[in-house]
């Protein structure tokens, strides 16, 4: 299975916040740097963690986001469901519509159940358990912060 890009740059924008010190807060334009990801992107993801309840942000001169008690419990498999906003997981549609095939289609029921699987797999692992130091210091070291981890 395949993530889409918005979940990918979620998931990585959680695990920068999780590797932080502990009442860190990162802006948004560090967590960009940290992940190599344009600032546009991780903008709108952290509006969508935000609106989950993942972080906490505080605005303003020395503001910034960090977890929220949530976030730091969020699994992968439960923030995959929130974030994976394709209804169909496979594109029942061609040039000219619907595809003829789409009405009882065991395909398409045999792939939800693959993709529920998959998210099944990752429902034990928790975001913030992800990241470790040998993975985090160079980033964080590259953006000019240190990580506590």
């Amino acid at each position: 299975m395949r993530i889409n890009a918005f979940a990918d740059v979620s998931l990585r924008a959680m695990m920068v916040l999780a590797a932080a010190a502990d009442g860190e807060l990162l802006t948004t334009q560090s967590i960009a740097d940290a992940v190599g990801t344009p600032y546009n992107h991780v903008s709108k993801t952290m509006a969508k963690l935000r609106e989950l309840g993942m972080i906490d942000v505080e605005r303003g001169r020395n503001g910034g986001a960090r977890l929220s008690t949530a976030g730091r419990a969020a699994t992968v498999g439960r923030l995959l469901r929130t974030l994976d906003t394709r209804t169909d997981p496979a594109d029942c549609v061609t040039a000219t519509g619907t595809c003829p095939l789409v009405n009882e289609c065991r395909l398409r029921a045999a792939l939800s159940r693959a993709r529920e699987a998959f998210y099944r797999e990752l429902d034990d692992i928790v975001v913030a358990t992800l990241p470790t130091s040998r993975q985090m210091s160079p980033v964080f070291e590259a953006i000019g912060l240190r990580p506590d981890l």
